[in-house]
């Protein structure tokens, strides 16, 4: 069972509101593979806003002392291909066992077929890391996008979506992805103060992780459309019964109101 069902769209005919939901679908589809694909690879490799990038990197550079990056690295595990590849085994194996097979394949696509789409763009924009030696660095490939930033907002992102329709209150909700946006921007601020990325790198380590969130969630939407799980179906409220008036028949003729006198 798929939890993020809260999504689904009713079953309408194609000519009614079901048509203009897929009509909408398939022109966010379209919007958000031009803006993966084109527009950000485009906007990466002319980088507009080179001297803030630079800029920002010295700075951090600069500044940086051994206890800093001890914390720094701590915080930057968050988003590291190691850890995310424990949360994922360990809810993998929970989906196996409860036999919830969408969300298993939802999960797979979009963690781990994002990270692999990040690593496409970096050999298509082909920007190199703001520092390659030194005290502090130790890392090699290219920088855009930021793989940590790209993975925290995949992995804290998709399991916020998987927790949604378990949370009845909107305080609730809001505060799930308060802390999941809060972990994520932690991620791409140790990479850009460890001097492993540009600041632009997180920024579309973000986008791509959001972008690539939501055209998962479109694709999947057909999927949402079956019944909650036991365990779910136990937390949400039963449905009120729809209340239908029944004709009765009268026993004789009711007289009008003057003849009462």
């Amino acid at each position: 069972m798929y939890l993020t069902s809260v999504f689904s769209a009713r079953d309408e005919s194609k000519n009614g509101p079901g048509g203009l939901i897929l009509a909408f679908d398939q022109l966010s589809i379209a919007a958000t593979v031009h803006g993966l694909f084109v527009m950000a690879p485009l906007l990466a490799i002319g980088n507009p806003v080179a001297g803030i990038d630079h800029g920002v990197a010295l700075w951090f550079h600069s500044h940086l002392t051994p206890a800093f990056v001890g914390i720094l690295r701590g915080i930057t595990e968050f988003g590291s291909s190691e850890w995310i590849a424990i949360v994922l085994s360990i809810s993998v194996l929970f989906f196996i066992f409860k036999r919830w097979w969408p969300s298993l394949v939802t999960l797979v696509v979009a963690v781990p077929g994002g990270m692999l789409l990040n690593e496409l763009v970096k050999i298509l924009v082909h920007r190199h890391r703001p520092f390659e030696d030194g005290w502090f660095v130790d890392w090699s490939g290219y920088s855009f996008a930021s793989g940590h930033t790209i993975g925290a907002t995949l992995l804290y992102g998709q399991i916020a979506l998987f927790l949604i329709p378990v949370i009845k209150s909107r305080r609730g909700r809001a505060l799930l992805f308060a802390v999941a946006g809060f972990v994520v921007v932690l991620v791409g601020f140790s990479r850009i103060a460890l001097g492993a990325h540009y600041l632009t790198d997180v920024v579309g380590g973000m986008f791509f992780g959001m972008m690539w969130l939501t055209l998962c969630l479109l694709f999947t939407r057909p999927f949402r459309r079956v019944s909650l799980p036991e365990v779910v179906a136990e937390i949400l409220p039963e449905p009120e019964p729809e209340l239908v008036p029944v004709p009765v028949k009268a026993d004789g003729v009711v007289a009008a109101p003057d003849s009462l006198a």
